[in-house]
């Protein structure tokens, strides 16, 4: 990824929605400027999610997301429409794509029930009006549009940017931490899965929220560590690692210098640190037979060592001396039944939009199904979790009880 493209968790999403046929891929596709979706008069060609990155002035990076119809039928086409559902849980906005000739029935009005439910901002976009030629009204949130003439589409776009300009909430991952002027000290292991050529995307971020901020930062691996500490006249302000070697860290990092980890403060940017800190404590009670559900935001080719898959699941096994069952998922897939799992272990989500963490969190909230960060884990089982949260206003609160 370049420095300079925005990851798509931090981007806006906007799904179209609605029936076959009603326009959605042509839609979308004069929104973008771009072929980004198969058009055909034939119902039900888009088949998957489709999803472009673009610019969309006010609103900045979005992510467009092109769905199947709803009204899809046949076991193919239920399989569609939970991927179109899914898309749901991580949309800031949606447009509802209606056919202008025949107006909104009972499945559009469902449709914006769930909108609402999810707390969905969302359009109504009347679609083929070249045809219609229709012009009145019902509400604010309404547009007629032709994909095929050009009617209608920038006054969409500036429609969309009104109604979602400030969806995202503007939050800081470490830069907060520190002032200008302070040393901090990242510690990057290069294992199998890191990208070659490149940083993690977590790594990348926090580099760039702490040179906003106007930190000096610095870079070491693990085995570096004791040396590049040797070089400095004082101490970093702050420490911040790997989890997978939160450990090793610990151990050579002073005990009067703050030390956190990558996964620590995305758990903390993604919103979802409290959740994390609360269902930590339910790997205490795990017993034999438990089934835990890894979940990570990314698909990334898994390794023999992998973090999520190997080494949590060994770490934690030795840890509570039991042995239980692990399942995955990754990228978008999250099940909506979660009565199965004692404990879900989730990454950083860097790769998942805000809306996206929140249904999950919620979901299983809702279910009784405490929650944990990798990092939070990793420091618990470590006997570091206090230190590593101590630099957080999190775990200033923690701390206070």
């Amino acid at each position: 990824m370049a420095m300079n493209q925005t990851p798509a968790g931090d981007r806006i999403h906007i799904g179209f929605f609605g029936k076959r046929n009603a326009g959605k891929s042509s839609l979308i596709n004069a929104v973008t400027g771009q072929s980004l979706s198969v058009v055909s008069e034939t119902k039900g060609t888009t088949t998957d999610l489709v999803m472009k990155t673009m610019e969309l002035l006010p609103l900045g990076p979005v992510m467009m997301i092109d769905t199947p119809g709803l009204d899809d039928e046949g076991e193919l086409g239920n399989l569609r429409k939970q991927k179109a559902r899914q898309a749901l849980n991580r949309c800031d906005g949606a447009v509802l794509v209606v056919d202008a000739a025949e107006g909104l029935g009972a499945f559009e009005k469902e449709l914006i029930n769930v909108f609402k439910a999810k707390e969905i901002s969302y359009i109504i976009a009347y679609n083929k009006n070249d045809i219609a030629k229709k012009t009145q009204k019902q509400s604010e949130d309404e547009i007629f549009v032709s994909a095929e003439t050009g009617e209608g589409i920038f006054e969409l776009k500036e429609l969309l940017g009104k109604k979602l300009l400030g969806a995202k909430e503007q939050r800081r991952i470490a830069g907060d931490l520190v002032k200008s002027g302070d040393h901090v000290l990242l510690v990057t292991p290069i294992d199998e899965a890191a990208p070659k050529g490149r940083m993690i995307l977590p790594q990348q971020q926090t580099l760039r929220d702490l040179l906003d901020s106007g930190a000096v930062v610095s870079f070491t691996k693990e085995t570096e560590l004791k040396v590049a500490l040797q070089g400095f006249k004082e101490m970093p302000k702050l420490v911040i690692t790997d989890s997978q070697v939160f450990r090793d860290v610990a151990d050579i990092v002073p005990e009067d210098v703050a030390l956190t980890s990558f996964s620590i403060l995305m758990a903390r940017y993604k919103g979802y640190l409290k959740d994390a800190l609360l269902g930590v404590s339910a790997i205490e009670n795990l017993e034999d037979g438990d089934t835990i559900l890894v979940a990570e935001g990314c698909t990334h080719h898994r390794q023999c060592n992998d973090i999520g898959t190997v080494k949590i699941p060994n770490w934690l096994k030795k840890y509570t001396k039991k042995e239980f069952k692990i399942e995955t998922v990754s990228g978008a897939d999250f099940p909506e039944d979660l009565s199965p799992y004692r404990v879900i272990i989730h990454c950083g989500g860097c790769m998942l939009g805000d809306r996206e963490i929140k249904y999950r969190m919620k979901c299983a909230k809702d279910q009784g199904v405490p929650v944990v960060n990798y990092g939070v884990l990793i420091a618990k089982m470590n006997g570091i979790l206090e230190k590593a949260i101590a630099p957080l206003p999190e775990g200033k609160e923690e701390q206070n009880g």
